[in-house]
């Protein structure tokens, strides 16, 4: 089975709202699982394509594991929508010289 990337791992939105709770800090597994719908076991899933796009650590403390964001590989997310920015910018400038020419009429 090939291992998920970024965009993969970010596809789901169960995965990205983890991801905006790790934001806070380090959390175990049964903390997250408390503010979803979804049971543990799903929660663990998640975790596991979350941790092997490399965007959250594991660390064991105890009986417990927690987990930690690492936002280093959103740097490849970033860079893809860099040029997608620029086209709305562009288009945004554009909008903006319409707006200015029809205040003019």
């Amino acid at each position: 089975m090939p291992q998920p990337d970024v965009f993969s791992a970010l596809a789901n939105p169960v995965r990205r709202n983890i991801l905006m709770q790790l934001r806070k800090g380090p959390r175990a597994v049964k903390d997250l699982a408390a503010g979803f719908d979804v049971g543990r076991p799903a929660i663990s899933e998640h975790l596991q394509v979350l941790r092997q796009a490399r965007l959250v650590r594991e660390e064991p403390r105890g009986r417990e594991r927690y987990y930690h964001l690492d936002p280093r590989p959103l740097s490849e997310v970033d860079t893809w929508l860099e040029a997608f920015s620029r086209y709305w910018e562009r288009r945004l400038v554009a909008l903006g010289e319409v707006l200015d020419k029809e205040k003019t009429r």
